[in-house]
C-alpha cells in the first residue's frame, strides 16, 4: 500500500513535469540540473523514413534515458535489425532491443541497409518477446516511464491485454491522428496511418488509463527540413546523421523521390514532446478512434492533450538540425 501511494505521488509529479506554455525548455537561468526522463520506444522504423529521423533524434536527446526500443507492425526482425544498427553505429549497443509482435508481411524499403545484417551480433540484448520486455521494463521501473510510440500500435494493444496495469505506471507520448488538419496541412482531417493501419489498437491505446500527449498530422503533418536546413545535416560527418541520410537516400530511390529535402518528418515532434511542449500550443481535447480509422473530437471521449499548432515551427526546425549535427 505504501510502495502503491509512493508511486502514484511519482507519477503525479511526473504529469505534471512538462513546462507550462512559454517557459524555456532549456533556461540558461535554470540552475538546478534535470534528472532523465526515462522512455521506451516502440516504432515501425523500416516503413515512412521519418521513424529513422526520429530515432537518431531520440539518440541525441540527452534529457531522455533510453531503457527499450521496440520494433512494431508487420514484419518486426526486419525493422529490429534497423534499430539495432543504428544502435551500434550511435555507439548504444547498452540499449536492448525488442522485437515487437511479428505480424508477418515483407520488409520495407530500407531493407537493402541492413540485407547483411545478423540481429544474433548485436552487442547488446535482444528481446524475442518485445511486449515482454516492455511490460517488464514498465512494471519494474522505480519511477514512471514515458513510452513514446511513433506507429501504428498493436504491440501497445497487446501489452495492455497481457497486463492493463502498465498503463497506471507510464505515461503515452504519440504520433497519432488528425484532428482538425490532414496531411500536407489540409482543411479536412484525414485517417492518420498510425491510427486507420490498425484503429483496434489505437483504441485501446486511447482509452488507457495513462495521461497521453498526441502530436496528431495538424503540427507533426507540415514539419520539413528545406534549404541549408536540410543541407546542413545531409552534410554531416556524424556517423549517425550520416547514417540517417544513408537510408534516406536509399527510401528516396525506392519511391523514387528527390532528395534536395527531407520528407516530412512526423515522428520527431512525438520526441520532442517527450521533454518539453515549448513551441507547440496544447489543446485538451476529449478524442474518440473510430473504427474506420479517424480521431474524432467527442465528449464522450478520453481527454488527451493534443499539441494542435506551432508557436514557432522555423525554431523547432532549427532545433531539429542542431541536435542533428550535434549541437544542443
Amino acid at each position: 500500500m505504501i510502495r502503491s501511494l509512493l508511486f502514484a505521488a511519482v507519477f503525479a509529479a511526473l504529469s505534471c513535469w512538462l513546462p507550462p506554455a512559454g517557459d524555456a525548455a532549456e533556461s540558461p537561468s535554470a540552475t538546478l540540473p534535470r534528472a532523465k526522463i526515462p522512455v521506451i520506444l516502440d516504432t515501425d522504423i523500416g516503413d515512412d523514413i521519418d521513424d529513422t529521423w526520429a530515432l537518431a533524434l531520440l539518440l541525441k536527446s540527452p534529457e531522455l534515458d533510453i531503457k527499450l526500443v521496440v520494433s512494431d507492425r508487420g514484419d518486426t526482425v526486419y525493422r529490429a535489425k534497423i534499430i539495432a544498427k543504428l544502435l551500434e553505429i550511435a555507439g548504444r549497443s547498452d540499449i536492448p532491443v525488442g522485437i515487437g509482435v511479428n505480424e508477418g508481411g515483407n520488409a520495407g524499403p530500407q531493407a537493402p541497409w541492413v540485407a547483411d545484417y545478423d540481429l544474433a551480433s548485436y552487442p547488446g540484448t535482444v528481446h524475442p518477446d518485445g511486449v515482454a520486455a516492455l511490460i517488464e521494463t514498465i512494471m519494474t521501473a522505480p519511477q514512471p516511464i514515458t513510452l513514446i510510440c511513433i506507429g501504428p500500435v498493436p504491440n501497445i494493444r497487446a501489452a495492455l491485454e497481457r497486463q492493463p496495469k502498465i498503463a497506471n505506471r507510464a505515461r503515452f507520448i504519440g504520433m497519432h491522428g488528425s484532428v482538425r488538419k490532414g496531411y500536407d496541412g489540409g482543411p479536412e482531417p484525414s485517417k492518420e496511418w498510425n491510427v486507420v493501419a490498425d484503429a483496434k489498437a489505437a483504441q485501446a491505446a486511447f482509452t488507457a488509463a495513462w495521461p497521453m500527449l498526441i502530436t496528431p498530422l495538424d503540427t507533426c503533418g507540415i514539419v520539413r527540413l528545406r534549404g541549408d536546413k536540410y543541407q546542413r545535416v545531409a552534410e554531416c560527418s556524424d556517423p549517425l546523421t550520416k547514417a540517417v541520410i544513408e537510408n534516406y537516400r536509399i527510401w528516396s530511390k525506392a519511391g523514387d523521390k528527390p532528395l534536395n529535402a527531407s520528407s516530412v518528418l512526423f515522428d520527431t515532434v512525438a520526441i520532442y514532446l517527450a521533454f518539453s511542449t515549448d513551441l507547440v500550443t496544447i489543446e485538451r481535447l476529449p478524442l474518440r478512434v473510430t473504427d474506420d480509422g479517424f480521431t474524432r473530437i467527442d465528449p464522450q471521449g478520453k481527454p488527451i492533450d493534443c499539441a494542435m499548432s506551432w508557436k514557432d515551427l522555423a525554431a523547432f526546425e532549427d532545433f531539429l538540425v542542431a541536435r542533428l549535427t550535434g549541437g544542443r
